[in-house]
């Protein structure tokens, strides 16, 4: 009994440590269709964190190639790519300082990413200033 009360214990702790970081995967929902169209691992290395698509929901952009990017991500297949770069903890639930890619656009932009619920997390791309930029929102894959 002793075994099974401190399982259910390392479990809920385990559960509730992976709710308030914003490693993990996440859905991004398209805009227009209001559908999850892909999937984004967010991960850390060397302190910082990453982010890359692992999967795409439509069979048909599962083979699609990221024409409009530039330099090394020229005509890469954009299952795979990533798409969040360098981005350095900078408060409790907030990371920023690195950029990212739109594989739709081929642009590169500032990026900051901010866990506003355990499973929701606010991705705001801009140019310059966080002022002009937009706002997405993820939600965590269950």
């Amino acid at each position: 009994m002793k075994t099974k009360i401190t399982t259910l214990i390392i479990l809920l702790f385990t559960i509730f440590i992976n709710a308030q970081t914003v490693i993990g995967k996440w859905n991004s929902i398209d805009e227009k269709t209001g559908e999850i169209d892909s999937v984004v691992e967010v991960y850390e290395k060397n302190g910082k964190v990453f982010g890359k698509i692992i999967d795409i929901t439509d069979p048909k952009n599962k083979i699609a190639l990221c024409t409009l990017c530039t330099g090394s991500k020229k005509n890469k297949p954009v299952l795979g790519m990533h798409i969040l770069y360098k981005l350095e903890q900078n408060s409790n639930q907030k990371w920023s300082g690195g950029y990212g890619l739109d594989p739709r656009k081929g642009n590169y932009f500032n990026v900051y990413i901010k866990l506003v619920k355990p499973n929701k997390l606010k991705v705001r791309g801009y140019a310059g200033i966080p002022l002009f930029g937009k706002t997405v929102y993820w939600e965590r894959v269950q």
